[in-house]
């Protein structure tokens, strides 16, 4: 049961894990087309803004089964975009692993849903040197929390009698309205990382259209891997010395140590997106970060 190409999803129902930056964004709008929309998250103030915006909302932990019998009714799609929510290696295990395996629990006892979509990270990718990696690019992990959503991923994966499809979504460095960390850096005049390392991003808009193009996914399509990343792969110091002329700023200096709660500095690669493109027709409206960025320093 696919999303209505004309976006109108009146009497389809859409639960969302995890409802932060992504998936609040996805919960929005799937209110904006009609759906019935049921949120999960762990923070009792977002929940009461979820609350407010029309949305059933759980309050628990994923990984727990507390919530198993709370959510109402058939349920068409399911958006799994749960973060680590801190605490170390233990909290991306709980999150992601823990978190999958209780979700894949629900799913099977209460009636196989149609579209499961979870979004990972590009930072299952190990390559660097300037690589150009698409989704059949050995996917072996680059240090133990990439090892952990790539467990994550298998579970799903594995899944059987849970959903009729599933989708994964690698996602690239995401940005967006209201998170402008690295033009915080550049006003700051220090920038975490190596300045001749490509950067790969995704604007928050983008990946919300890659998700309702995977819901949307004619029926024969299935069981697939997608990276989600702009066109603009560009080393960190392009992107940084067109923000500075933009902010009116001086060259910032890079650390070429990683950002603050990574133990490394991303590789140098070129995620590619073409498959996405193809397959499920998926553009980025923002294709590169100047797009990007421009529209963020605009408001």
């Amino acid at each position: 049961m696919s999303a209505d190409a004309h976006g109108n999803l009146g009497g389809k129902h859409l639960v969302v894990f995890g409802c932060g930056y992504v998936g609040t964004e996805v919960a929005r709008q799937a209110l904006a087309r009609g759906a019935d929309v049921t949120a999960l998250t762990r923070n009792d103030a977002n929940a009461a803004i979820l609350r407010a915006a029309g949305m059933k909302t759980i309050i628990a932990d994923l990984a727990s089964d507390s919530w198993h019998g709370q959510i109402e009714g058939g349920v068409d799609f399911v958006l799994n975009c749960v973060s680590s929510g801190g605490a170390g290696i233990e909290g991306y295990r709980r999150s992601y692993v823990e978190g999958m395996a209780s979700l894949l629990k629900w799913a099977r006892t209460s009636g196989a849903v149609d579209t499961i979509v979870y979004t990972s990270s590009t930072s299952v990718y190990p390559q660097g040197d300037g690589a150009c990696v698409d989704e059949f690019a050995a996917a072996d992990g680059a240090g133990e929390r990439a090892q952990l959503l790539l467990a994550a991923e298998e579970l799903l994966r594995a899944s059987e009698g849970a959903c009729a499809r599933w989708f994964i979504l690698r996602l690239a460095g995401i940005y967006g309205p209201d998170r402008a960390h690295l033009i915080e850096q550049v006003r700051a005049g220090q920038v975490s990382g190596r300045g001749e390392h490509r950067l790969n991003l995704a604007h928050r808009d983008d990946i919300a259209a890659a998700v309702w193009a995977a819901f949307g996914a004619p029926a024969s399509v299935r069981n697939e891997i997608f990276n989600v990343a702009d066109d603009g792969a560009a080393p960190k110091a392009t992107i940084i010395a067109w923000l500075a002329a933009k902010l009116g700023v001086p060259l910032p200096r890079f650390t070429g140590e990683p950002t603050v709660g990574r133990r490394s500095v991303t590789p140098d690669r070129v995620i590619v997106n073409d498959k996405i493109k193809k397959t499920l027709s998926w553009q980025p409206r923002y294709s590169t970060f100047r797009e990007g960025y421009e529209k963020i320093l605009s408001r």
